[in-house]
């Protein structure tokens, strides 16, 4: 006697072959008739072998993520989505009162909420000078390297954020120039 499960292999075996032949005698295409007889039946086709491998995944290095979070932060805070919905112009242009002639202007004046794509990318190049000096003042403090390399390391790490600190609320002045009261409590 068999037992159940053997009675379902074949009773589904069976109900397989029978659903493979009426697909097969239900087609009403000559050339799929043909095939099967001809090419499959004489081995002149046959599928081939296939030895496929799934992909290895490595994880990315540490300095390949902090890259990619970098450029990620400079997208941001530099204005990137902005950029591309409002799609302000590159520069700005004023005419001098005095001339008459047109001039070039790169900061957008006494608008906070607005900016050119200039401006947008020269603070977020500052904002990242400043991360990285920070990164270098930690750097400095490694004990494992030597005292000229530690002194050039902080000596780098504190002029970048001197600077970077210098030109943002140069950046934040220029912005708030229509607003007299706001400039002077950036400046002072």
């Amino acid at each position: 006697m068999r037992s159940k499960s053997e009675s379902q292999t074949l009773s589904n075996s069976t109900s397989n072959a029978a659903a493979a032949a009426m697909d097969s005698a239900s087609s009403a295409d000559p050339i799929h008739h043909l095939l099967r007889l001809v090419a499959f039946n004489s081995f002149l086709l046959r599928p081939p072998k296939l030895r496929l491998k799934l992909p290895t995944l490595t994880l990315p290095s540490s300095m390949t993520v902090y890259a990619l979070v970098l450029l990620t932060y400079f997208l941001v805070v530099s204005g990137f989505v902005y950029d591309v919905i409002v799609e302000p112009p590159g520069i700005g242009s004023v005419q001098d009162p005095a001339t008459g002639s047109v001039r070039p202007v790169v900061f957008l004046q006494g608008r906070v909420n607005g900016q050119y794509i200039i401006e947008g990318l020269s603070s977020g190049f500052m904002f990242i000078l400043g991360g990285l000096g920070i990164v270098l003042l930690d750097l400095g403090l490694d004990r494992n390297r030597a005292r000229s390399v530690k002194v050039s390391y902080a000596s780098a790490g504190i002029s970048s954020v001197i600077i970077a600190y210098v030109m943002i609320i140069g950046i934040l002045a220029i912005n708030f120039l229509g607003n007299a009261n706001l400039r002077k409590k950036i400046l002072y």
